[in-house]
């Protein structure tokens, strides 16, 4: 079942961020682009170098109107200590929010009863609190930010220009489509 369109649930989280705690709710994320950044758990490997990589693009992503929000079934303590452990973890400025009643999880439909933690999700939301683009990879693959941000660009553009779409390996700037019945059969 898709999950385009999906209007996020209310929720309050706790959240860890520049050295301090707090609550994270729906209405933070309405009127701007949001990224939902689903990983399985703190202190794991490929965890690190995935939030690493989005820490390292985050000025873009917030130039560009999108905030990124790390999500794990860990608690906002945990995050705490594994961003003062973790030279790649001590890069984040972005919040990191707590799940461990597995509220998010459940509602971005990637909680793992069985082993208690979240799949890797990536999923992009419009200024409104849905579900525009999503992605779901097994635990062991680690996610690309610049495709991310890609798809945020991507995504922002045609919420702008609605008659427009953008092909494959679309950049900002780059020409788009208009699907019209002269393009049938045209490319």
């Amino acid at each position: 079942m898709s999950m385009i369109d999906k209007a996020v649930h209310d929720f309050s989280v706790q959240a860890y961020q520049d050295n301090t705690f707090k609550t994270v709710t729906k209405e933070d994320i309405l009127g701007k682009w949001s990224v939902f950044f689903f990983y399985p758990a703190d202190f794991t490997f490929v965890c690190p170098t995935e939030l690493e990589d989005l820490a390292d693009k985050y000025e873009e992503f917030k130039a560009a109107g999108c905030e990124i929000y790390s999500v794990s079934c860990d608690t906002h303590f945990v995050h705490k200590a594994w961003h003062d452990a973790s030279d790649r973890i001590k890069k984040i400025s972005y919040p990191m929010l707590a799940d461990p009643t597995h509220a998010l999880a459940k509602d971005f439909e990637v909680y793992i009863e069985e082993s208690g933690v979240a799949e890797r999700g990536s999923f992009i939301v419009n200024p409104e609190g849905k579900i525009v683009a999503y992605e779901v990879t097994a635990g062991n693959v680690g996610r690309n930010a610049d495709e991310l941000f890609r798809r945020v660009q991507a995504s922002q553009f045609v919420a702008e220009h609605g008659d427009e779409v953008c092909p494959a390996k679309w950049q900002p700037g780059a020409e788009t489509l208009k699907p019209s019945l002269d393009l049938v059969g045209q490319l």
